[in-house]
C-alpha cells in the first residue's frame, strides 16, 4: 500500500473512533418498581429530638459505658454546623450534645460554639448537654450559659467510693463536689439542672432520696444498666459491663424506694433501647434494635430523610417514655 493511501486510511479510522467516543452517553439506569427502602423513605420519622455524640473521647472510665472511645474522630466545626442545619430543616426541635465527654474538645469551646449556633442561628427551642461535669468552668457558663436550656450531669452514687468503683471519677477528684458546684452555677446562670443515673450492681441498694431532693433537678433520669454489643459487651468491646447488670426486679425495687421523688423519670432497658435518635461522631444514625449499634450513612452524604430510615427509631416508645416534655427553659417558669 502506498504511503498516501495508508495515511488516508489511518485518518479515516481515527475519525470514525472519535465520532463514536464523542457521541457516547452514560446509559440511564432502568426504572425499578418501588421497593422497601423507598417505602421507608416515604414514612421517615421526624427527628424531633436528636442526641449528637460528636466525640467518643472521655476522661472517665465508667465500667458500663455504652458509647466508648473506639475512635478519636471529631467533625470540623463547620461540617458539624452543616449537619445540624440539615436536622433543623427536617423539623428538629431539640438537640442534646453528648459523648464521650463533650467538654474535652478544645476545653469546651467546640461545644460552646455548637450550643450558640443552635440557639442563635437555628433558633432551636431546646439545646441541652450531658456531661460528667469534670471539665466545666464558671467561665464557660458566663460565655455560653444564655444559649443552653438544660445541663445534665451524670452521677450514679452519693458515695465517693462507689463512684470510684464504677469508674465515675478522674483520679482522686471529688465527683460530688463538682456536682454541687455545677448545680449552683446552673441556678446562677439560669440553666435548667438535670441528673442522670445508671442503676447497676454497685448502687442498686442505695437510697438517694435525700440528696436528689436537696439538689432539686428539673428531671432525674434513672436508667437501667444496658448491654450494647461492641461497646460494653462482646469480643470487640472496650468495656465489660456484664458485672454491672441488674435484673428488672432489682430495677423496679430501686424505683419503688424512690417513689416519693417527683422528678424521677425511669427508663428500663425496654424503654431505652430504641427510643433515642443517636448520631455518632460521623453524623450517622445508630440502630440499636439488634443489641448493637449499626450505623446508617451520614446525613452529610445522603441527607436526613434517607439516613433516619436506618436509625431503628421507635417513635411510639419515644413518646411513651416521656421523651417529649417542657424542654425550653423559657417555658419552665423556674425560680432562679
Amino acid at each position: 500500500m502506498v504511503p498516501g493511501m495508508l495515511l488516508q486510511l489511518c485518518i479515516s479510522t481515527l475519525s470514525y473512533v472519535l465520532s463514536k467516543v464523542c457521541s457516547y452517553r452514560t446509559p440511564r439506569p432502568p426504572v425499578s418498581p418501588p421497593d422497601r427502602k423507598l417505602g421507608e423513605l416515604q414514612t421517615a420519622p421526624t427527628p424531633t429530638s436528636v442526641n449528637y455524640h460528636f466525640t467518643r473521647k472521655c476522661n472517665y472510665k465508667c465500667g458500663f459505658c455504652f458509647h466508648t472511645a473506639k475512635t478519636s474522630f471529631v467533625l470540623p466545626l463547620e461540617e458539624a454546623k452543616r449537619g445540624l442545619k440539615l436536622l433543623k430543616e427536617s423539623r428538629m426541635e431539640k438537640i442534646n450534645f453528648s459523648g464521650g465527654e463533650p467538654y474535652l474538645e478544645d476545653k469546651g469551646e467546640f461545644l460552646g460554639k455548637l450550643v450558640q449556633y443552635c440557639k442563635v442561628d437555628l433558633q432551636l427551642p431546646s439545646v441541652s448537654i450531658v456531661s460528667n461535669g469534670s471539665m466545666i468552668t464558671e467561665r464557660w457558663f458566663q460565655k455560653y450559659g444564655d444559649y443552653l436550656d438544660i445541663l445534665a450531669i451524670s452521677c450514679d452514687s452519693f458515695d465517693e467510693s462507689t463512684n470510684q468503683l464504677i469508674g465515675r471519677a478522674q483520679g482522686r477528684k471529688s465527683h460530688l463536689d463538682n456536682l454541687y458546684k455545677i448545680r449552683n452555677w446552673c441556678q446562677q446562670y439560669k440553666v435548667a439542672f438535670k441528673i442522670n443515673s445508671v442503676i447497676n450492681t454497685f448502687n442498686v441498694d442505695e437510697d438517694m432520696t435525700e440528696h436528689i431532693t436537696e439538689l432539686n433537678p428539673v428531671r432525674w433520669k434513672v436508667f437501667q444498666c444496658l448491654l450494647i454489643d461492641g461497646e460494653n459487651a462482646g469480643e470487640t468491646a472496650l468495656r465489660e459491663a456484664e458485672r454491672f447488670i441488674i435484673s428488672d426486679q432489682m430495677f423496679q425495687e430501686f424505683l419503688e424506694r424512690h417513689s416519693s421523688v417527683s422528678c424521677l423519670v425511669p427508663e428500663s432497658n425496654e424503654k431505652m433501647r430504641n427510643s433515642y435518635l443517636i448520631l455518632d461522631e460521623y453524623m450517622r444514625f445508630l440502630d440499636c434494635r439488634q443489641g448493637r449499634k449499626d450505623p446508617s450513612k451520614s446525613i452529610l452524604d445522603v441527607g436526613v430523610k434517607e439516613a433516619i430510615c436506618f436509625s431503628g427509631f421507635d417513635e411510639k416508645m419515644f413518646l411513651k417514655r416521656g421523651g417529649k416534655y417542657v424542654w425550653s427553659k423559657a417555658d419552665m417558669k423556674l425560680d432562679w
